[in-house]
């Protein structure tokens, strides 16, 4: 039996459950993978899905039924409370209770975010939990940015919380030795910026977790400076949202194919881990094709075999 058991919400994305199903079969093509896919939703469309992509005997596939859905405009706390049976709502059960090891869903992220904060809990010491992005750089590499959503307005101890989570995860999931941890700022100088960026600055220089290498402007986000980069929600979520532009943007004027242009698309991937809680969760676009999915397949275990979680708690444990 596989060390590692991961659990997909079937039923969430626009393209659900076909697209999960095709993602987990092609995360399956690779007869090196061991993994144990827990495939959660309503099993009657599921099962037929399995037995079109030929893996239903695969024993690395567990199907556990979950008759209700949790729908894209339902309130997230009220639906939890009342959808016990969701296939969100058994899929934090069963990351709770250890017989999943993390949990993925393209679904409704108002739901995956109550369900990790009050079901999964915030690390001990973790002020708030942060969600990231990857940043595809022009040498080839990917920075990660954070917090992009999450947490609109930050105190300066936050932001200082976020670069050790980013600056742990770019060690164990991005395999990056020593990440360089800068703040989005609008100069470069010590002084500048508005009043969190101005005190958020010296806790960083002072933070002896991370490689603190000091300010970036947006305009060098994409290049070599940095590998993790700081910000508040507001901010992350606007340089998101812009960069996700730049592939539609790419895709209309047949650009898509570009070396640097095409992989600001959102399938190469996968979701967004939310980090500081206490195991790992990932959320997907509502989007997600089969690409996306097999890449929070493999995000989900490479958190899993770094041990981030029990790295970050050792890290904030008083």
């Amino acid at each position: 039996m596989s060390d590692i058991n991961i659990g997909i919400d079937m039923m969430g994305g626009d393209y659900a459950p076909s697209e999960a199903v095709k993602g987990i079969a092609l995360y399956l093509n690779d007869d090196s993978k061991t993994c144990l896919i827990y495939c959660i939703g309503n099993e009657a469309e599921i099962q037929p899905l399995l037995d079109s992509c030929g893996i239903a005997a695969d024993p690395r596939i567990k199907v556990v039924h979950a008759p209700q859905t949790i729908g894209y405009n339902e309130h997230p706390t009220k639906a939890l409370k009342e959808k016990p049976d969701s296939s969100i709502g058994i899929g934090f059960h069963l990351l709770s209770t250890g017989k999943i090891h993390a949990f993925i869903s393209a679904g409704n992220t108002g739901a995956m975010l109550v369900g990790a904060m009050y079901t999964i809990k915030t690390i001990e010491g973790v002020l708030r939990p942060t969600i990231p992005t990857l940043v595809p750089k022009l040498n080839g590499e990917n920075g990660l940015l954070l917090d992009v959503g999450l947490n609109a307005d930050c105190k300066p101890e936050q932001l200082n919380q976020f670069a050790i989570l980013g600056s742990e995860y770019a060690k164990g999931v991005l395999q990056m030795a020593k990440p360089r941890v800068a703040l989005l700022n609008v100069g470069e100088e010590a002084e500048k910026g508005n009043l969190l960026c101005q005190a958020t600055y010296p806790l960083l220089k002072e933070n002896e977790q991370i490689n603190f290498v000091g300010n970036i402007e947006s305009r060098d986000l994409f290049k070599e400076q940095a590998d993790v980069i700081v910000c508040d929600g507001f901010t992350g979520n606007i340089v998101l949202k812009m960069a996700e532009s730049i592939y539609e943007i790419a895709a209309e004027r047949q650009l898509e194919n570009d070396a640097f242009l095409s992989r600001f698309h959102y399938e190469n991937y996968g979701g967004t881990p939310i980090l500081g809680i206490d195991k790992p969760v990932i959320i997907g676009h509502g989007i997600s094709n089969d690409r996306a999915f097999s890449n929070m397949i493999i995000q989900a275990e490479q958190m899993i075999a770094s041990g981030f979680c029990d790295k970050i708690k050792s890290l904030f444990k008083a």
